[in-house]
């Protein structure tokens, strides 16, 4: 007798398949997470302003070398037939982004006011807030004739530059040493020298107008404070504050102090003594002892960002004072320096303006430094 087939159902339960089975939904993105890239304003901090620098100080080299000196021709024929439109390009230029940056940051004032106390408490946002001042300052000296033929407007402008300058070092300089988390051992690192920088700018300003008084009063203010930023820097205290790797090339502030002391005190003395050689010659050696070491800036050239610029004028600076420092000792192997160097700064800006523009969108929105408008 055939017994029929028995027929088993298998039935398997899995909780996996039931959950894959089951639709997934998907988050649908809130229109303010898609909007949630920061503005232009919140990443545009006063660190940019040394774009400005460079560019007011190249205006300045080109229109340096554009005049004829007395030193022997081979100098003249190697600058001196640089067309004048180059030079006033490079200063309308200057003009043109100083002031859409001066923009910018004014709107940045008033929108996110947070974020610029936050700028004021960090050890490094702090003396990028002299740069807009020392970007206007070099730009009055390298104006051309033709833009203040009232030498008052000249002193006028220089007074509204100079005032917040000296406020910032009024404030800045007396935290150094009255306010206990802000001691200079504590917060040192190169860009302390931007503050030491304006004074030596404000007064080689200043002995245009023919105020000696006034251009001493600074360079001694800047000086002092100058050997006192630079011991600090040189002792690598434990208790200060590091700077990031992407921010490395601000290493070259070390040659742009020095240079910019030698121009100040030449104008002032009236003549490339050997008190401006010494200090042309302490910038020289800080520029051959950091090119020697490009390893130190690997890192910080992986990636381009707006740290780049500071190695622009530095190089900028040295080739001034160079080119000082020929017009006074008129030896070939002084004008063969001023040459190099000038040269160096010249090709140093124009590649770093090429890509600038090229990499414009990575250079405004991707800030080294960037400051919370909760963190105050």
């Amino acid at each position: 007798m055939v017994q029929p087939e028995s027929l088993l159902d298998l039935v398997i339960d899995s909780p996996y398949i039931k959950h894959q089975e089951q639709p997934i939904e998907k988050p649908i993105p809130n229109k303010q997470e898609k909007d949630s890239k920061p503005s232009i304003l919140a990443n545009i901090n006063a660190s940019y302003f040394r774009i400005c620098i460079s560019l007011s100080g190249q205006a300045l080299l080109w229109k340096t070398l554009s005049v004829k000196t007395d030193i022997p021709p081979t100098f003249d024929k190697l600058f001196i037939k640089l067309p004048s439109t180059a030079f006033l390009l490079i200063w309308c230029l200057s003009v043109g982004i100083l002031v859409c940056l001066s923009i910018l940051y004014t709107m940045r004032c008033i929108f996110y006011f947070n974020m610029v106390k936050a700028e004021f408490k960090h050890h490094v946002g702090v003396n990028y807030l002299f740069a807009p001042w020392i970007s206007w300052l070099l730009l009055l000296q390298s104006a051309p004739s033709f833009i203040f033929h009232n030498k008052y407007s000249y002193e006028y402008v220089w007074w509204l530059l100079i005032i917040p300058l000296v406020g910032l070092d009024v404030k800045v300089y007396g935290q150094w040493f009255t306010t206990e988390k802000r001691f200079l051992s504590m917060v040192a690192n190169p860009t302390s020298q931007l503050s030491v920088i304006g004074n030596f700018v404000g007064a080689h300003a200043a002995i245009k107008m023919g105020w000696r008084e006034t251009g001493a009063c600074l360079f001694t203010l800047g000086l002092a404070h100058y050997m006192v930023v630079f011991i600090t820097l040189y002792q690598r205290l434990p208790g200060s504050n590091h700077l990031p790797s992407r921010l490395r090339p601000v290493f070259f502030q070390f040659v742009a102090t020095p240079s910019m002391a030698a121009l100040a005190w030449k104008s002032i003395n009236g003549s490339f003594d050997i008190q401006c050689k010494m200090l042309f010659f302490l910038s020289l050696f800080l520029f051959t002892s950091l090119a020697s070491r490009p390893m130190l800036f690997k890192k910080s050239l992986k990636e381009f960002s707006v740290a780049w610029w500071a190695f622009s004028f530095p190089l900028t600076f040295l080739a001034l004072a160079s080119t000082a420092y020929a017009q006074q000792v008129k030896s070939v192997t002084a004008i063969a320096l001023a040459a190099v160097l000038s040269a160096i700064s010249v090709l140093v800006f124009l590649f770093l303006l090429v890509f600038s523009t090229i990499k414009i969108d990575v250079l405004l929105n991707n800030p080294i430094l960037k400051f919370s408008s909760d963190s105050v």
